[in-house]
């Protein structure tokens, strides 16, 4: 236990004590101070109360939150509502914001740790490719200049690993680098990011519960690439997007977009469970004082065996324009040129030079993608390897995934291939 850790317990146990960590985290107090921060008053029609309320309730019920948490909690929200009332003003100066067209986007999606990461940060070597930044999610309007406004977000992530040390080898970030869509639709309290970060099952049953919760979200993504697209105009610029929890929202994103382009990337589930797992932890720890490995393990199984038949279930079309794109971890990772060129092919486009040489450099640099050595064992998270396997086989077999070698196992033989793959022989 770091020198840090030790020094947060005992603030910790010092608040608990006095019964501070227990306080109810009030709606209404961080309205005003969103208000207060930016001298704006007018939040727009977004439904966020209600779902503002209920991850306030459960967060400070249910996630047993330490100091740190709460002030953590208390920043976010107060950000995330800070930006509503900055977007609802630049509308206000200028409504052709709203007008602007949101063509054909790329939607990266699949199981978290199965290489969407890593295939988005190679398609952004494409110069008429765009993604929301780390840092313009945090600040959409930045008051100081562009590199002024990444380096405090660099300095925030920094603060962050000294909290976390083990998040940067399991999940390489920086200001600059492609962020997932959670953050963005975390803005209205829709995101499965609140359910990464805390331990808030009635939360996470709230926004299970009916599928049409996540429109309001998806709304506002258009949304809020609008304003970025409009900042910053790129002719012919291509929007890729990417997050995980898109397997759980794919009607939404084909209400609001309906021109999308889908890409699935697949991956060994048993294999991701485990760092998936271990990230949850990670990201866990800092905010609360009752984190359980078993609990998470269990947790991440049920959400992403419901994820893996999602995608089941839309196998190739979900009635958009174009059939969705299936990518192989083992593919990806392999030949990562190829699977990029794969996936342009797919939608009948072109990889310029330009990008395929940067996608070499890139792979040159970072062979492994930034990531650190992992270490992962079953037992940590109460999961076995048999048990999983045998709960995700439909998933294996639909999509012809090879399973990869478990921690003390030899590799297996690949399972039969049922569907088309990008980058495959």
């Amino acid at each position: 236990m770091s020198v840090t850790t030790s020094l947060l317990q005992v603030v910790d146990d010092v608040a608990a004590r006095f019964g501070l960590l227990n306080r109810p985290l009030d709606a209404a107090a961080l309205l005003t101070d969103a208000q207060n921060r930016t001298g704006l008053s007018d939040f727009g029609n977004e439904p966020f109360l209600d779902p503002l309320r209920r991850f306030l309730e459960a967060s400070t019920r249910e996630s047993a939150l330490t100091v740190v948490g709460r002030i953590a909690t208390r920043w976010d929200v107060t950000r995330f509502l800070s930006n509503l009332l900055v977007l609802r003003e630049a509308e206000a100066r200028d409504p052709g914001i709203q007008h602007e067209r949101i063509d054909r986007p790329i939607f990266i999606t699949g199981l978290p740790r199965s290489g969407t990461t890593f295939l988005h940060r190679l398609m952004m070597h494409d110069p008429a490719t765009r993604a929301p930044l780390v840092w313009q999610t945090i600040f959409p309007y930045p008051k100081a200049s562009p590199a002024r406004s990444a380096a405090q977000v660099q300095r925030q992530l920094r603060s962050f690993e000294r909290l976390a040390p083990e998040f940067r080898a399991l999940h390489p970030l920086d200001a600059t680098s492609p962020q997932e869509c959670s953050e963005i639709t975390a803005h209205v309290f829709r995101s499965l990011r609140f359910d990464t970060n805390y331990d808030i099952p009635s939360y996470r049953a709230w926004l299970d519960a009916d599928e049409g919760r996540q429109l309001p979200a998806f709304r506002f993504h258009k949304r809020f690439l609008q304003h970025l697209q409009h900042q910053s105009f790129v002719a012919n610029g291509r929007w890729v997007l990417k997050c995980p929890e898109h397997v759980f929202a794919l009607n939404a994103i084909r209400e609001v977009y309906p021109d999308a382009r889908i890409v699935f990337v697949h991956r060994d589930p048993v294999k991701v469970l485990l760092s998936v797992a271990k990230l949850t932890e990670v990201l866990r720890r800092p905010f609360s004082r009752a984190v359980d490995p078993l609990e998470i393990g269990r947790q991440e199984s049920a959400r992403w065996l419901d994820g893996t038949r999602r995608m089941m279930a839309a196998g190739d079309d979900i009635g958009l324009p174009e059939p969705i794109c299936h990518v192989h971890y083992l593919d990806l990772v392999s030949d990562p040129l190829a699977t990029v060129e794969g996936v342009y092919q797919h939608f009948g486009m072109t990889l310029p030079e330009t990008a395929s040489a940067g996608i070499q450099a890139y792979v040159a640099a970072k062979p492994n993608g930034g990531y650190g050595p992992r270490d992962y064992h079953f037992e940590d998270h109460g999961l076995s390897a048999e048990a999983e396997t045998e709960k995700f086989r439909p998933y294996l077999l639909k999509f012809g995934i090879t399973p990869e070698a478990r921690p003390g196992q030899r590799r297996r033989t690949a399972a039969p291939r049922q569907t088309e793959t990008v980058g495959r022989p």
